[in-house]
């Protein structure tokens, strides 16, 4: 009698320790793959989330660098090989979001916003791009303001509309390499990220815009992520909008 091993497959989530990142480490871990936990700043709480996923049965690690430094992230991939002998999925959840009506934004916002969200973005989808593994995906994340267009998001939206138009190209020139490249586009959100500046009426009319009548969770986000990553082999250069049917 023989018997056959699978080797757990590898997840690397920027931004893995902040509000939507949190909640897909964690719901890659319960679907059975190992997860690198990147960081930008907070080494601590990115650990600590290496430590609850350990306690529950899964296995990670946590790396830490500049989404937008090529160099750094190139380091946190060597570091997923090393440690955990691949990477198949890559989900790119870091982001910053900064409002203010385009007439006024200060254009340093701007700059900051291009450097993560696009710069990054294309980074760790270049270096996806040539070191994930067949039958590997890469899900970037996009927003539902890119359809909603509500006043004050336009320098966001616009960074967001970047990742939009990349995740098909990417998709495209793939071709052979039995790897998928989608994005995610999430509705009003309660993360930190979102609810940041927003008074109770703000974030109450936005509740109520979409038909379901309430906020997403960062756990409704990793549900798609995770249908993405792993089942959805027939879903290839498309941008998913999860935002119980906002737009």
């Amino acid at each position: 009698m023989t018997t056959t091993t699978t080797a757990r497959r590898v997840a690397l989530v920027t931004g893995g320790s902040g509000g939507i990142g949190r909640a897909v480490v964690e719901r890659l871990a319960a679907d059975g793959l190992a997860v690198v936990v990147h960081y930008a700043g907070n080494r601590a709480k990115a650990e600590a989330l290496v430590d609850r996923v350990a306690a529950a049965g899964g296995e990670a690690i946590a790396v830490g660098g500049d989404v937008a430094d090529e160099h750094a992230m190139a380091a946190a991939f060597d570091a997923a090989e090393a440690m955990l002998g691949g990477v198949d999925v890559v989900v790119n959840t870091a982001g910053i979001m900064l409002l203010s009506p385009i007439a006024t934004l200060d254009l340093a916002d701007l700059d900051r916003m291009h450097r993560t969200n696009v710069r990054g973005t294309f980074v760790v989808s270049q270096l996806a791009a040539n070191r994930l593994r067949a039958g590997g995906a890469l899900v970037n994340v996009s927003t539902s303001v890119t359809r909603t267009h509500f006043p004050t998001y336009g320098a966001y939206a616009a960074s967001k509309a970047a990742v939009e138009s990349l995740t098909p190209v990417l998709a495209r020139e793939l071709r052979g390499r039995d790897v998928t490249v989608n994005a995610v586009a999430p509705g009003p959100t309660a993360t930190p990220l979102f609810l940041d500046g927003k008074d109770e009426q703000a974030v109450a009319a936005l509740a109520k815009a979409a038909p379901l009548e309430r906020l997403g969770t960062p756990e409704d986000i990793a549900e798609a992520v995770s249908f993405l990553a792993g089942p959805a082999r027939w879903v290839n250069g498309q941008v998913l909008f999860v935002n119980g049917g906002l737009a």
